[in-house]
């Protein structure tokens, strides 16, 4: 009997630290790792910031790859087995989708595959601050089979707890991990081996979030950005990509009202911003990046 290729899910709501958890897999474990990254938003952020390390990447954009991408996701995943033969198969969804109505397709559609287990990251940060738990996400924890608490370190000691609680009420069979940035063995998310028929999922997408983007080579003031960013809108829950300033790119990551930089090599600015209801403030969140230039500009 042939071996069946082992597909381990990334799950987890928008700005969790899926893309982070993928950074130190690739950094920490040696296996042949193929990838499938599909993203929300024009522009492949996330794809740019994995890119050229010693792996194979298909990039989905433009749609939710458990709904309308399907096609497109089997006909990735048969090329990748096909050319490379991976030791395993790592599909970082969107923070929308919905990972049981990917395993079923997986289980119905590509039978030289298995999906070896769905691994669910969770925002302490963001579960402390906002604690109503949406439709999609509640999905997300509920198929876990690995529960990754990541940014312990945003919140306090006593409030992670309650956390493991909340989390443990979802989904009772889960094993509950916290990190900081995602930093754990990677061998702990691999060979989980999840054999259990999936059945049809009642799939029904909240249509609720909502995306532009912005592109510029020109150079951005430091100051003026930071400003920029401390003002976002709080119904923008998540912004990334890159912004070129006089001394270098930086990679931007704003979940929810927290923001950070760190070098990166780029040259040139892009930045997807996703929301609810946020194609109203498209225009005003635009003009604020167009003064946010710096005065260097030619």
């Amino acid at each position: 009997m042939q071996t069946r290729t082992p597909i381990t899910l990334i799950t987890g709501p928008l700005g969790s630290g899926k893309t982070t958890l993928l950074r130190h897999i690739l950094a920490a474990r040696p296996a042949k790792i193929a990838i499938v990254m599909n993203e929300f938003g024009e522009i492949a952020i996330d794809t740019k910031v994995i890119e050229g390390r010693n792996v194979r990447i298909s990039e989905l954009g433009g749609g939710c790859v458990c709904c309308s991408l399907l096609g497109e996701f089997e006909a990735a995943v048969k090329e990748i087995i096909e050319k490379i033969d991976p030791d395993v198969i790592v599909v970082e969804t969107t923070g929308v989708a919905e990972p049981e109505a990917l395993a079923f397709n997986i289980q119905e559609a590509l039978p030289q595959c298995r999906t070896d287990g769905v691994v669910s990251v969770a925002d302490a940060d963001g579960l402390v601050r906002f604690p109503e738990i949406g439709h999609t996400t509640r999905l997300q924890f509920e198929s876990a089979d690995i529960l990754l608490l990541n940014k312990i370190d945003l919140v306090q000691l006593r409030q992670i707890e309650p956390l493991e609680t909340k989390l443990r009420e979802m989904n009772p069979t889960a094993a509950i991990v916290r990190t900081e940035r995602c930093r754990i063995d990677p061998e702990v998310l691999f060979g989980i081996g999840r054999e259990r028929k999936v059945a049809p999922p009642e799939h029904k997408h909240q249509p609720e979030f909502e995306s532009f983007t912005f592109s510029s080579e020109k150079t951005s003031s430091r100051d003026r950005f930071e400003r920029f960013a401390d003002r976002l809108p709080v119904n923008v829950h998540r912004a990334k990509g890159f912004v070129l300033f006089p001394d270098g790119a930086q990679l931007f990551n704003f979940v929810a009202g927290r923001w950070d930089l760190e070098p990166f090599e780029t040259d040139r600015t892009d930045l997807v911003f996703i929301g609810k209801e946020i194609a109203a403030q498209k225009p005003a969140i635009l003009r604020a990046l167009d003064a946010c230039a710096h005065p260097d500009n030619k």
